[in-house]
């Protein structure tokens, strides 16, 4: 299938009324009705309002509750009172960078990401993406940028048609289910062509800067690796790429699957994230002149170290994810960092001095992409603007190192409710609220009967 690729619109603003033309022309032109106006809320998926393509090319102004961007995966919302209950509105206003044509539309139709801003103005701080762009923006005050790149893995399942049964894998071009030992097959990533083709056309058509594709250790488990970038502009690619995965997927029959756990006895799906930073001049700062690890790099990795057991929670969001954290598994179980050793979370990979970076391996592929980035961008420059020092890198197993991060999600959220430094690191009204919807979440999940209790209890107890 081939890509259908959208001209660029970063060059627009829509307060121009010559390029509000010049896009309303173009949509007449190639017949396109409306225009998909998304943000990613807390959980990271995609909410937001369809807006006729008229309207969008016009600068219609366009509002949203508040509270939206802070939305449980069940729907609910918290009556914590960090959110006002007049229930505002915030505006929301598109990157004209990331208007796209939509690969899933059934009909021509476009989409943008959007931010979300409150009526003075200001970023609302519940919108992940303005968590991200806040912390970006205190790299660039200290005349920095950072650099990120993610790897993303998620399951292909057959059609979920009863959640209380377990995921099954899908019937591939062979006539058979995959059963397992096909890590790195070429041929068992053929098994579901069709899919991959449209789902190929799919990201070129968004922009998506995809590096290598492969296949990973589960049963029809894969990993799709992202090129480096701005960290914002990579962020709105993750949420794009898990989007249209998920849309691609139902359209033949599957579904992408992003949990970090989904299936029992299989291996958990991560989302790696290679950070680095550079100067002004666009030179790494974590190598010296002679090609040496900078005491900056050092710092950043003393900041990983110090700041993440208190940010847990954002790498780990539902209690699902906390079953991936299994030793041996190359989960991490600690914030140990070693020179390509894949046992330590942090993980150092071999490059030259330009591509010194560090490798977080702590979150999960259900992370938020904003949120994660922002964690783990924070928590580094921190490290660095404070001078931290690391621990000397672990050499052999990390697994035999203490544990050092909370096991549960019970306990990640009593650490980040009790932390001092996470409302610094990513905004005092944001942690409160996220702590807000992450109990909500919980208390309903608690509330869920599960297989386990009824093949056990039901006959014993």
């Amino acid at each position: 299938m081939t890509a259908t690729v959208s001209p660029s619109w970063a060059h627009l603003d829509l307060n121009r009324e010559t390029d509000r033309i010049a896009l309303a022309a173009h949509f007449r032109e190639t017949g396109v009705r409306d225009v998909e106006c998304l943000f990613a809320d807390v959980t990271g998926y995609p909410r937001g309002k369809l807006m006729p393509a008229a309207s969008f090319a016009g600068g219609t102004e366009l509002r949203i509750c508040q509270a939206i961007p802070m939305q449980c995966v069940t729907g609910e919302y918290s009556y914590d009172p960090v959110f006002p209950d007049s229930d505002p509105d915030v505006r929301l206003v598109p990157d004209l960078a990331t208007l796209k044509r939509s690969p899933w539309a059934s009909v021509p139709r476009y989409l943008a990401v959007h931010d979300a801003y409150e009526m003075d103005g200001s970023l609302c701080e519940f919108a992940p993406r303005s968590v991200l762009k806040n912390v970006v923006a205190r790299y660039a005050a200290a005349g920095l940028t950072p650099v990120v790149a993610p790897e993303i893995e998620f399951y292909l399942t057959a059609a979920m048609t009863d959640p209380a049964l377990p995921l099954a894998s899908p019937t591939g071009q062979g006539g058979r289910p995959e059963v397992g030992q096909s890590a790195f097959s070429l041929n068992a990533l053929n098994e579901l062509a069709p899919f991959w083709d449209a789902f190929h056309a799919a990201i070129d058509g968004l922009g998506i800067r995809a590096d290598t594709w492969l296949h990973e250790v589960g049963e029809n488990q894969y990993e799709i690796n992202l090129l480096h970038g701005d960290p914002v502009a990579v962020a709105d690619q993750a949420f794009l790429f898990k989007s249209a995965a998920r849309e691609i997927a139902l359209q033949h029959g599957l579904n992408a699957v992003f949990m970090a756990k989904p299936i029992a006895g299989q291996a958990g799906s991560s989302m790696h994230l290679h950070q680095s930073v550079v100067d002004a001049q666009g030179r790494n700062v974590f190598s010296n002149a002679d090609g040496s690890a900078s005491e900056a790099f050092a710092h950043y990795i003393g900041g990983l170290q110090a700041y993440t057991p208190d940010l847990m929670l954002v790498y780990a969001p539902t209690v699902n994810s906390y079953r991936r954290y299994v030793a041996g598994s190359q989960a991490p179980t600690n914030v140990q960092w070693g020179y390509d050793n894949r046992t330590a979370g942090l993980r150092v990979p071999v490059s030259g001095p330009a591509a010194r970076r560090v490798e977080n391996r702590l979150a999960g592929a259900d992370a938020n992409p904003y949120l994660a980035m922002a964690a783990t961008l924070a928590a580094g420059l921190a490290g660095m603007q404070e001078k931290i020092a690391p621990t000397e890198p672990v050499v052999g197993n990390g697994y035999a190192q203490a544990r050092g991060l909370p096991r549960t999600f019970d306990a990640a959220h009593a650490q980040m409710a009790a932390s001092v430094h996470a409302p610094h690191l990513l905004g005092e009204r944001f942690v409160r609220g996220y702590l807000a919807v992450k109990a909500l979440e919980h208390d309903h999940y608690l509330n869920e009967i599960s297989a386990w209790e009824r093949r056990y209890l039901l006959p014993q107890v």
